[in-house]
């Protein structure tokens, strides 16, 4: 098999991988020159902290990141306390990962294209796809170099002005507000603690100033705030900013930087025929939440296994883009708060950590069914090694879990066991502590059967 991917960001890296994993036969293609260098989608949610983990990327990422620092807040110059998007929480034995992660886009980048250059893949820069044609037994792609080559399938992760969407005629409602502006770019202040965030504003209207956000490894942090209409993405115009909330602080140093206005759109499509809409190109959304890369991991995440494997295709459209739907009203929720001044405009909750992110259906009921994300636990080896229910799921395979009772003969089934239960055949692993049994509230026979992409099939 041979599939095209067309994009090399979160999107496309993620499903580069999981094709790869699985030895199918890719191409990740980027029209871009060079690889993006800025902060962008800086914030990592928990479940696609799970995702890495999986994808064996999340030691790297732990490194190069840090864990989402308090905002000083400082109104007309004057410090007033310190604020917290989300308060930290403890670790539980089916959450591991309970808090987000900070850690800029193109670092998040590079990690994930180190990870599928060891699988001999590399995303080809400067390689602008011009037209597709597809039939019923595949995808014939051009590229602006005038090559001509032939796939099974092509994934759309080409960002919200996707050259595949539109040429597929997949159309994309939604709404752009053009009345409401904010400059995002990285910045360096010197002498500005750069362990945690720092918002600047007039005690007269406090939800509008400047935000700045520290970008772990970088030295720099990420700068935010409302702008009129006609004013630019400049160094000039950032520096006016501060100056009108903070004093005696100079940015010194520019990255990347724009001004983005609220997008809000969702694709009617996510598949025609033999060819798919992933990410942006599927849905694009305001930052706040910051769920636009999360979302667009976890397309990637649910569409990879599927495609490798050439099964249950059409479930991707039909999971992903309720998700999608869910998410975006999230993500709109907080932007009208932040609109119009409201003072929760910055708290975020579980809503958007992903870890609630079902394909049940409508009507099923009960704890744990299927399409519930799969909780993780920690268990002991046959001897007496501790490990967890993450190790056993991760890799490209399903994994059989039989409570109490004998593994079947299958090289991913695993007998869950209590203390003194008797193993008989097959693997087993040994829930010492219970909290297995609990978090699957799992009788003795309960089987479960785990997808690779960790959700119960």
């Amino acid at each position: 098999m041979r599939v095209l991917v067309v994009g090399g960001g979160p999107t496309g890296l993620t499903l580069g991988i999981e094709l790869a994993r699985r030895g199918v036969g890719v191409r990740v293609v980027d029209k871009a020159a060079a690889y993006f260098d800025g902060s962008r989608g800086d914030g990592l949610q928990p479940r696609t902290l799970e995702v890495f983990d999986d994808l064996g990327v999340l030691d790297a990422v732990r490194a190069a990141g840090a864990p989402p620092a308090p905002l000083r807040v400082h109104l007309d110059g004057r410090f007033v306390g310190e604020h917290w998007m989300t308060e930290p929480r403890d670790p539980r034995p089916d959450v591991p990962y309970p808090n987000g992660w900070v850690l800029g886009q193109s670092q998040t980048e590079a990690i994930l294209r180190d990870r599928l250059s060891e699988y001999g893949v590399r995303v080809e820069l400067g390689t602008e796809l011009t037209g597709l044609e597809q039939d019923a037994n595949g995808v014939t792609a051009r590229f602006a170099t005038g090559e001509e080559s032939r796939f099974d399938y092509l994934v759309g992760a080409d960002g919200g002005a996707s050259f595949v969407r539109k040429a597929i005629g997949v159309a994309f409602p939604g709404v752009t507000d053009e009345s409401f502006r904010v400059l995002v770019g990285d910045v360096t202040v010197p002498g500005l603690d750069p362990t945690v965030g720092h918002w600047f504003a007039g005690a007269d209207h406090p939800m509008q100033g400047v935000a700045l956000t520290p970008l772990p490894g970088t030295g720099r942090f990420q700068f935010m705030t409302p702008v009129d209409a006609g004013d630019d993405a400049s160094p000039e115009v950032m520096q006016a900013a501060l100056d009108r909330y903070a004093t005696g602080l100079r940015l010194t140093g520019y990255g990347w930087s724009t001004v983005w206005r609220p997008n809000v759109r969702l694709a009617g499509r996510f598949r025609v025929g033999r060819v798919f809409l992933a990410g942006d190109a599927a849905h694009v959304h305001p930052p706040t939440g910051g769920q636009g890369l999360n979302t667009g991991v976890q397309d990637a995440y649910n569409l990879g296994w599927k495609l490798a494997a050439e099964t249950a295709l059409d479930s991707y459209e039909t999971e992903r883009r309720a998700v999608a739907s869910r998410v975006l009203g999230v993500s709109t929720d907080l932007l009208d708060k932040y609109v119009e001044g409201h003072p929760d405009a910055h708290k975020r909750g579980e809503e958007g950590f992903g870890l609630d992110i079902t394909y049940r259906a409508p009507d099923a009921t009960g704890t744990l069914v299927t399409g519930d994300r799969a909780p993780d636990a920690p268990l002991l080896d046959p001897d007496g090694k501790g490990v967890r229910l993450f190790d056993l799921f991760r890799g490209p395979h399903f994994t059989r879990l039989c409570f109490g009772a004998p593994a079947p003969d299958e090289e991913h089934a695993y007998a869950v066991l209590r203390p003194g239960d008797r193993p008989g055949h097959g693997r087993y692993v040994v829930d010492a502590e219970g909290h297995a049994f609990a978090a699957y509230a799992a009788a003795p026979g309960d089987t479960f059967l785990v997808r690779p992409d960790g959700y119960l099939a």
